[in-house]
């Protein structure tokens, strides 16, 4: 039986996520901000969980309302019965997101919405049920736009950003989100076709997340736990059946290569690779950008350097203009993709891009460009075959209202600032709450405990003797994760309607 899905994604990552769940077999696909809705049974939701790069929740709707008040939510709430969704004895939480001038205290709503589920049960059984912010067996989600209310079950848990395989005891200064790294890799179309490069890996985070696509391997394999698997229908064997399955996986023949300036970053990139089982696919080095040499073999770049935001920059727009002359002169008939914050420092590259993306990187307003550098003359780059700039980018960028004519990526840098808060490789992703609004966004702890998966034990801080049954069964360290997966209790993750339509915004904290 099919019934409504959301998945909710990063701004701007709305269409990658929307053809990753066509690719996936979702029907009903609309875009939305912030998200996409779509349909599909209860495999498809386990799947979307389990195989979505692009995604950080999967939510499924329990019930459209209209409201305007926090006594309305209440009774609309009332009228659901609840003994489907919360057993006897189980937990619970709700989390709220409130965009509207209707509602001044998000906080007030998520407690009327909490007392009218234990009313509910207290009027019938007598008991309560208990409220749980750090593990709650089930998770709530209610949306409020205007007066139009959606009530919904959290079927993913901590966020699916979070895949499990970094190493928190060593990482570096912001990271790069692993949704947002992924999100950035599709959008450049590359699946392993050629070798990849990151100059500027930081922890790694770009390079884990392409060899994931290269691999065709699902990012859920490194999590400890989806939220789905606490709800009263939870099917067993049939997520068994998913986790298990590895026929798409495909071997990658190419290689990625990781490198940065700080030693520090290169060994906790080298770390993460490791915990993720992808050592044969990613070599990372220490070597400085300005010492890039070209490749043998035919490549892409893709990299996130510093914006001059938080990571102290010297010599910011220098940096900008040596990445330039190093495309020029070392990276000819190749591609590279650059994310970054300001139009001064694109400008010190000196090259002029076949691609302009907007992309949000946490609350900034950066671009995503792709730049094609050649030798010699265009005239006889494009003699000899060569592409700057397909039609369907041409037709992209003559698009109008691209960009908001005020945006904040206007904002210039001048090069003798001290650039003392550093660049975003990543932030703390948020939403813009109307005036008065307050959004909640609770996980669940990091306890890592027993899990079983195909009735083998799955056990926490284990040497790769006791790694077994939670993907593979036994012969799972003998695979792709084996000798190289040792991290902390994070690798053991085994895994990493017309209402919701174009118009619709269905955002949070995450």
């Amino acid at each position: 039986m099919e019934f409504e899905l959301i998945a909710k994604t990063f701004m701007g990552l709305e269409p990658v996520l929307a053809q990753e769940l066509t690719q996936l077999g979702a029907n009903n696909v609309q875009i939305g901000r912030r998200m996409v809705s779509f349909t599909g049974d209860k495999e498809m939701m386990y799947r979307a969980n389990f195989q979505l790069h692009t995604a950080i929740r999967i939510l499924k709707p329990i019930k459209h309302f209209k409201a305007r008040s926090a006594e309305e939510v209440y009774a609309e709430v009332q009228k659901i019965d609840w003994s489907q969704y919360i057993l006897e004895g189980k937990t619970f939480s709700v989390d709220t997101v409130v965009y509207s001038d209707d509602f001044r205290n998000s906080r007030f709503v998520t407690y009327k919405v909490k007392d009218a589920i234990v009313d509910q049960f207290r009027e019938k059984t007598g008991k309560r049920p208990n409220i749980s912010v750090a593990n709650p067996d089930i998770r709530l989600h209610i949306h409020i736009a205007n007066d139009d209310t959606t009530i919904a079950l959290d079927s993913s848990g901590e966020s699916l950003h979070r895949r499990g395989y970094r190493q928190e005891s060593v990482s570096v200064e912001a990271p790069l989100n692993e949704v947002l790294a992924a999100g950035m890799i599709l959008m450049t179309g590359w699946k392993g076709d050629c070798d990849f490069i990151d100059p500027m890996c930081g922890s790694g985070t770009i390079l884990i997340e392409a060899a994931l696509i290269a691999r065709n391997i699902s990012p859920g394999v490194f999590r400890k736990e989806f939220a789905f698997e606490k709800w009263p229908d939870f099917d067993q064997n049939l997520f068994d059946e998913i986790y298990n399955d590895d026929s798409q996986e495909r071997e990658f023949p190419h290689h990625i290569y990781g490198y940065d300036i700080d030693m520090k970053a290169v060994n906790t990139a080298r770390l993460n690779v490791k915990a993720a089982g992808l050592s044969k696919e990613i070599t990372v080095e220490q070597q400085d950008f300005k010492n890039f040499k070209k490749p043998e073999q035919k490549s892409v770049i893709v990299t996130n350097p510093p914006y001059g935001e938080r990571i102290s920059t010297p010599n910011l727009l220098g940096t900008y203009r040596m990445i330039g002359e190093r495309l020029k002169n070392a990276f000819g008939g190749n591609e590279a993709w650059i994310l970054s914050y300001r139009e001064e420092c694109f400008e010190q590259i000196g090259l002029k891009p076949s691609l302009k993306i907007p992309l949000y990187n946490g609350s900034l307003e950066c671009e995503f460009r792709k730049y094609v550098p050649f030798d010699g003359k265009m005239k006889d780059f494009r003699s000899e075959g060569g592409i700057v700039k397909t039609d369907e980018e041409k037709c992209e960028m003559a698009q109008k209202h691209r960009f908001k004519k005020n945006r904040e990526f206007k904002q210039r840098l001048e090069e003798e600032e001290s650039n003392e808060e550093g660049d975003i490789r990543s932030f703390k992703f948020h939403s813009f709450p109307a005036p008065g609004s307050h959004s909640q966004c609770r996980f669940g702890n990091d306890d890592f405990r027993g899990r079983k998966r195909g009735g083998d034990d799955f056990k926490g801080r284990h040497d790769d003797d006791d790694f077994k049954g939670r993907r593979r069964g036994e012969d799972f360290k003998n695979r792709r994760r084996g000798d190289d997966f040792h991290g902390h209790s994070d690798r053991g993750n085994r895994r990493g309607s017309d209402k919701f339509g174009k118009n619709r915004r269905f955002e949070d904290e995450d």
